[in-house]
């Protein structure tokens, strides 16, 4: 009996690393309780552990998914999940155009070619707790959005033109050690739309109108966090079958740990 529980003991030790184990190409992210841009009076939201991948998707990446799931190449999109700009600077179902970098981020992709592509590779796209939460690090502080240098330095990056084309990976990790949050692309985000709902975790079905107008920093908790504005005001223009070309995304895994 002794002999059984002790080689019980050793496979769990063996085993735990690997359950806890990061995952290839992604970092691992500690979840905590923080109040979002947008709450009612200063609404805390809890972000469980997950982890996210270190960079966007990549053009590459996503010829290697289109030749392996052909539902989603350029001429076989189905127009119910993708609009008229899907893949537009593809030269066709499998090549990009000349202009195009293999290691540039992924653009004219729907939310349901994003959402597909994660689930195949056993993943999710963050919500848009998760994506805010690890987005308010810097390069050294977790949270950096007292600092003016984080805020001033991502508005001179959404005002860069044609950030879309650079490659990833290119500017520094923040202390999370995930790249290009900002300074590329804006990115899907599971719930992309529920910055329309207002109330606690935002499910509440009470729509607020004023939002994106003046009006909107009334329901904000952080006035002077334009940056988070502008992102939370693409979210709202968008619809699941829009394709931008500054628009991309990465994906998540939920973390699994022992009870």
């Amino acid at each position: 009996m002794k002999n059984h529980a002790f080689r019980i003991l050793i496979v769990l030790l063996v085993l735990q690393p690997l359950l806890f184990a990061q995952s290839k190409g992604m970092v691992s992210i500690k979840g905590s309780r923080y109040i979002p841009l947008y709450g009612r009076d200063a609404t805390v939201v809890e972000v469980k552990d997950f982890e996210m991948d270190m960079y966007p998707v990549t053009n590459a990446d996503y010829v290697n998914f289109v030749k392996r799931y052909p539902k989603w190449q350029k001429s076989k999109g189905i127009k119910l999940f993708v609009d008229g700009s899907y893949l537009t600077n593809w030269k066709n179902d499998l090549e990009l155009k000349d202009s195009e970098k293999p290691n540039s981020p992924v653009t004219y992709v729907s939310w349901f070619a994003a959402k597909d592509y994660c689930e195949c590779q056993g993943k999710r796209l963050p919500t848009v707790d998760e994506w805010e939460y690890v987005a308010m690090a810097d390069e050294t502080t977790k949270d950096a959005r007292v600092k003016p240098s984080y805020n001033e330095q991502i508005l001179a990056w959404y005002e860069a033109p044609r950030s879309n084309e650079n490659k990833i990976g290119m500017n520094p990790k923040n202390a999370w050690g995930v790249y290009d949050l900002h300074g590329l692309v804006w990115e899907w985000t599971l719930d992309f739309n529920s910055v329309l709902i207002t109330g606690e975790s935002r499910k509440d079905v009470d729509k607020d109108s004023s939002l994106f107008c003046g009006s909107a920093s009334v329901n904000a908790t952080d006035l002077m966090n334009y940056a988070a504005f502008m992102r939370y005001a693409i979210r709202g223009s968008l619809k699941a079958k829009y394709s931008m070309k500054n628009l991309g995304f990465r994906c998540v895994k939920d973390i699994n740990k022992l009870k």
